[in-house]
């Protein structure tokens, strides 16, 4: 289970630390005002160190998946295109 929920009955569905009141996008703003982890958990002391650090876990992961995606091409391919597709299957 996530560290993170959106609940509409929480904040109007804002995404939240799980268990608390407390949004996601917080942390970000403590992050970007150049504050500390440290900082914002003294802050918010409901959110644990650890939901803080797997939120941003969480927000590494999908900034830096890759995202997957299929296309099927039939021989009817431009060569051109079919010569810069190289290294995919």
């Amino acid at each position: 289970m996530g560290v993170i929920i959106k609940d509409p009955d929480i904040l109007g569905g804002t995404s939240v630390f799980r268990g608390t009141r407390v949004p996601i996008q917080t942390l970000f703003d403590y992050l970007e005002a150049g504050e500390t982890l440290e900082e914002f958990l003294l802050g918010f002391p409901t959110v644990s160190r650890e939901a803080a650090v797997a939120a941003l876990e969480e927000a590494k992961h999908l900034l830096l998946a890759r995202p997957e995606m299929r296309i099927l091409i039939d021989e009817c391919i431009d060569e051109r295109l079919r010569n810069s597709l190289t290294g995919h299957d």
